[in-house]
């Protein structure tokens, strides 16, 4: 498996979809670095040779944020917007959605499992 960044990427897979494995670098990244690279994107890549490998460490190390360098940077934005007791940063905290969603009836991602409400009324008992 060829390593890049630190990260073994699959061999029997084409090189787009192997650097898609980065955290960071989708399919749009992962296409564009072969092009300025001159790698055919649909080559397999364990056929990669040592050369692509060290050509692709050196465009990642200079043009892109990937890896834990990302997630330490996107922690440090959710930290800073807590710090400053932003409305997103509270919706952070409190683990509910961030960006506008509806949450009465959805958002279980967020809010987790259901947590049952004891005496709360159900619909038989609205009869008169």
């Amino acid at each position: 498996m060829p390593r890049v960044q630190g990260v073994d990427i699959p061999n029997d897979k084409p090189v787009y979809i192997s650097l898609s494995y980065l955290y960071g670098i989708g399919k749009v990244n992962s296409v564009d670095i072969c092009r300025r690279l001159e790698i055919d994107p649909q080559m397999k890549a364990k056929s990669l040779n040592d050369d692509d490998i060290a050509r692709i460490n050196s465009v990642l190390d200079t043009d892109y944020v990937i890896e834990g360098q990302l997630r330490r940077q996107i922690g440090q934005n959710i930290q800073r917007l807590q710090a400053i007791h932003s409305y997103r940063g509270i919706r952070h905290r409190r683990g509910l959605p961030v960006r506008g969603q509806n949450t009465q009836t959805n958002a279980r991602t967020r809010k987790g499992v259901r947590k049952t409400v004891a005496g709360k009324k159900g619909v038989k008992d609205m009869k008169h």
